[in-house]
């Protein structure tokens, strides 16, 4: 094939990062030789003597220079210390002249990379830069006013860059982050804050992005209701919301508040807004975890009295039934005693107390279930004598239950049946004995005759 009909493919990506690397390798290339030059010219600046580059003093003056008063440098070399002087000279033009390049190289590498290099006097100055919009765009209205605080959003992003690990940074990101909302981009902002609270965990800031974070949550949360939105709803266009699963979002942007300032003032808010939140979606084991922590973490909450009721509904929901486990009954009686001595007040509420009495007796309802089933499957396999017990303490524990009446009427059926039904075929037994019935077998000790012969 010749070299006319060769094809030869185009990427634009490619090329433009080949671009960037080549310009890099010259701009490092250009600092070495232009370094190498500075270096060269200074080398000739040391090589000039005391005497062609600074006044000669008087012989008095150098006279009462003291021995002590000598640099160690001075000292060792056996100099004086005007002949130390042009060295120096020669240190700070060095020093000015590397800096020079290396503000160029940074320059260079802003352009390159599309990132701010580590620079805190240029990180000040975008941080004013920013400001100043920021004060600007809130004088604005209509998209305008969306696009200003973009841009100092991004001019806040550079100053970040700029000033990296230092309390500008912190100051910067928070600022970035407050662009961001005002602009109603609640994706973006709110990715910037929780930066904000990571990098900086115990930050001046933290009230404030707390708050900037439940009221997202909440947006969400209120969205995803009215909209009926589901996990599996993309939106890629909506920066007000995430991509998917805003009520996923929502709940874990409340846990992460809680998770970041455990005693701060929103912490029993989230706690509790998540908690009604899983209580809406029926995911009653999550909604029983936060209700329980607010109960055990935030005794001086506000939302300490509908911790305990809520808690309730939510334990006789998880109920799954006489034949499963009856904790959550257990956990529900002991919260209905505990609302009752903790908030007395409440209770002169004829609403409050009508919905505790209501509770309570559906936990009544279910604990007399739960003998009752018992008795019948000791029925079943004609232990009478355990379906009476099960019965008698159904009547006692809860008398004024439906299962009451019927605990009475099978007691009076199987009032003449024996406790434990007659053993059919009981000759098998002395045929097959059961072995589990059976003694172990005895190990006999050697008696002291036989020892001793066998020691022999």
């Amino acid at each position: 094939m010749t070299r006319k009909n060769q094809r030869i493919d185009f990427d634009p990506k490619t090329t433009a990062t080949h671009t960037r690397h080549m310009m890099l390798c010259f701009v490092l290339a250009a600092e070495i030789c232009f370094m190498g030059g500075c270096r060269s010219l200074l080398g000739t600046k040391e090589a000039i003597t005391p005497e062609t580059t600074l006044p000669q003093a008087p012989a008095s003056q150098v006279d009462r220079v003291a021995d002590d008063e000598v640099s160690p440098i001075a000292q060792v070399s056996g100099e004086s210390p005007l002949a130390a002087e042009p060295t120096l000279t020669a240190q700070a033009a060095n020093t000015s002249v590397n800096d020079k390049v290396t503000e160029t190289t940074k320059q260079v590498l802003n352009l390159v990379t599309g990132r701010e290099q580590e620079n805190s006097s240029r990180a000040k100055e975008l941080y004013l830069e920013a400001d100043a919009i920021f004060r600007k765009a809130s004088s604005l209205e209509g998209d305008e006013r969306m696009d200003a605080f973009m841009e100092a959003a991004a001019v806040f992003r550079s100053a970040t860059e700029a000033a990296p690990r230092t309390a500008l940074e912190q100051d910067a990101l928070f600022m970035q982050a407050e662009s961001e909302f005002f602009a109603e981009d609640y994706r973006s902002a709110t990715e910037t804050y929780q930066t904000l609270q990571k990098n900086f965990p115990r930050n001046r800031h933290i009230d404030r992005v707390a708050a900037r974070l439940f009221s997202i949550s909440d947006y969400w949360i209120k969205r995803v209701v009215s909209e009926n939105d589901s996990w599996m709803n993309f939106d890629f266009t909506d920066d007000k919301r995430p991509v998917y699963d805003m009520n996923g979002h929502a709940i874990r942007v409340l846990d992460q508040i809680r998770f970041d300032d455990p005693t701060g003032r929103l912490a029993d808010d989230a706690t509790m807004r998540a908690a009604s939140e899983y209580l809406r979606q029926e995911k009653y084991v999550e909604a029983d975890e936060f209700l329980t922590d607010i109960r055990e973490t935030f005794p001086d909450s506000e939302h300490l009295f509908l911790a305990h009721m809520l808690g309730i509904q939510c334990k006789l929901e998880l109920y799954a039934g006489p034949a499963y486990s009856g904790l959550v009954l257990e956990d529900a009686e002991k919260l209905v005693q505990q609302t009752r001595e903790r908030f007395p007040d409440k209770m002169q509420d004829q609403a409050n107390s009508e919905s505790l009495a209501k509770a309570a007796a559906e936990i009544a309802y279910h604990r007399a279930g739960r003998y009752a089933y018992r008795a019948k499957y000791r029925e079943r396999q004609q232990k009478y004598g355990a379906a009476r017990v099960y019965y008698n303490l159904l009547l006692q524990q809860y008398p004024d239950t439906p299962q009451a009446e019927t605990a009475r009427d099978r007691l009076a059926a199987i009032e003449k049946y024996p406790d434990v039904p007659k053993q059919r075929l009981s000759w098998l037994q002395k045929v097959f004995p059961d072995q589990k019935k059976t003694t172990p077998l005895e190990t006999k000790q050697p008696s002291t005759d036989q020892t001793e012969t066998k020691l022999r």
